[in-house]
């Protein structure tokens, strides 16, 4: 049975070097969440501020690292406990961004919707040279969001 358990930035960030396909662990976060077998940790969620500095609203998460060793459905799991701890804390909306070749099967089965392609090719421009450390791809974003009345 698997269970979402706390687990620290430290021990995710481990997990996270040892099992992701493309990307190293992020700077900071908010929180982070792991889940579990049982036995051991099968996969984590990373949730900071957004990276784009235009959607740091105060109101706005996004999971920037979702990482599990293949266990089924951990990750539709980790996404769909991710937006309720957002939402617990105040958050309205929470975002994640995919690389254009995966379905985003997770996603949808965790209530997120695609909100369309969004960049992902380079973070270096001139005025803010960067070194790029992830695919050099197009992204989709999908979010989940509060509905305000």
């Amino acid at each position: 049975m698997l269970q979402i358990v706390p687990i620290g930035f430290k021990e995710a960030c481990a997990f996270v070097r040892l099992h992701h396909r493309h990307h190293r662990p992020p700077q900071g976060h908010k929180f982070s969440i792991g889940l579990s077998n049982g036995e051991s940790i099968v996969g984590v969620a990373i949730v900071g501020r957004p990276v784009a500095r235009r959607l740091d609203d105060g109101l706005t998460l996004e999971v920037t690292r979702l990482c599990t060793d293949g266990t089924r459905n951990a990750c539709s799991m980790l996404y769909g406990a991710s937006w309720r701890i957002a939402k617990e804390m105040g958050y309205r909306e929470v975002i994640t961004y995919i690389l254009d070749t995966e379905a985003g099967i997770s996603l949808k089965a965790a209530g997120w919707t695609c909100l369309g392609r969004a960049g992902g090719l380079s973070w270096n421009v001139p005025g803010r040279p960067r070194v790029d450390k992830g695919p050099y791809q197009l992204k989709l974003k999908y979010g989940r969001h509060e509905h305000i009345r």
